[in-house]
């Protein structure tokens, strides 16, 4: 009787320490081309890392507490392929590094993130941020991802939504140097739509920086339509200089044939606070699957400043002409 009860209890306790085990998921992306660029001023052939998605080295994994409540985590570091350096020497887990709890209710994460115009340029970039035609190019999203940052999210019957709270950490002012940011979503079907919005005091507490974007996009069968436009208002980040823009884009892409994608896009930027600092950029883009995980690309954009903008160029006024071909693959 006493060997029956043990051997239940041993059961037990193994069932128990299983249930507990977090399940760790090691991922990555090595993307590396030719690009040719022509800023106006020079050009240069080189060898770039990321070019279609950024190369990176990921860790993710969550742990089921019961009643419905996992922990999670996710620590993610960028590097270059070209040079086998790290993409920021500043920051090992320079692409995410958080940790959370998520259950029916919503996910809140503490750490470093996304921000929320990342976080959803699949909605209205038909690049995603990359390639010749990468919408950051243009759209000034203030950084892809933001420090110390708590979060909460919450995605059902094709809503989702985030709130995030990025702590400044300047001794005794709690507003300076704060983020505050967030978006909501609605997918079903054919539409896919999202308005995000982010303000982001400087240090000294003096000024802000603001951003609005609308976008998203529509599937018609064989072609997906993307829209966006975005407002950015307050001061330049890092400066006390006014800011005062319109960043409109419209893009698709398209199947060519069962494994090929064609994307293009065009994005207008209009500067209210200078003059003559107005920029358009035009690109197309060409993706081929060889498998799920391996895709050959190729694009080619150009970035047109007026007489008083130096968008990716070294003199204002210039014409930036980029073309790349590479391979991604996925693991």
């Amino acid at each position: 009787m006493k060997t029956r009860i043990l051997a239940l209890a041993a059961s037990a306790c193994i069932a128990s320490v299983a249930q507990a085990q977090s399940n760790v998921t090691i991922y990555g992306v090595i993307d590396a081309g030719i690009a040719h660029e022509n800023n106006g001023s020079t050009s240069v052939t080189r060898l770039d890392s990321g070019i279609l998605n950024s190369s990176r080295l990921g860790f993710k994994g969550s742990e089921d507490l019961g009643g419905g409540l996992a922990a999670i985590f996710q620590i993610e570091s960028g590097f270059s392929v070209d040079t086998g350096a790290q993409a920021d020497a500043a920051k090992f887990f320079n692409r995410q590094s958080f940790v959370g709890l998520t259950n029916s209710f919503g996910t809140v994460r503490m750490g470093r993130q996304v921000n929320p115009v990342y976080a959803n340029n699949a909605t209205f970039d038909p690049f995603k941020i990359g390639m010749a035609g990468d919408s950051s190019r243009l759209i000034s999203f203030n950084g892809s991802r933001t420090d110390n940052l708590l979060t909460y999210s919450y995605a059902a019957n094709g809503f989702r939504g985030e709130l995030q709270y990025g702590f400044g950490e300047v001794a005794g002012n709690t507003s300076a140097n704060r983020t505050v940011a967030g978006y909501f979503g609605y997918q079903e079907g054919p539409v896919d739509i999202v308005v995000t919005h982010q303000n982001i005091r400087n240090p000294s507490d003096t000024g802000s920086t603001e951003m609005t974007l609308l976008g998203g996009n529509y599937q018609f069968g064989w072609a997906k339509l993307y829209a966006a436009y975005a407002r950015e208002k307050g001061i330049i980040l890092g400066t006390t200089n006014h800011l005062d823009q319109r960043d409109l884009l419209l893009g698709l892409t398209a199947k060519a044939g069962d494994v090929g994608t064609i994307a293009f896009s065009y994005i207008r930027k209009t500067d209210k606070a200078l003059i003559n600092a107005d920029a358009s950029q035009v690109a197309i883009g060409y993706i081929y699957d060889l498998s799920k995980r391996t895709a050959l690309y190729t694009s080619y954009g150009q970035l047109r400043n007026d007489s008083a903008a130096k968008y990716k160029v070294v003199a204002a006024g210039t014409t930036d002409k980029l073309l790349n071909a590479g391979v991604r693959h996925f693991f």
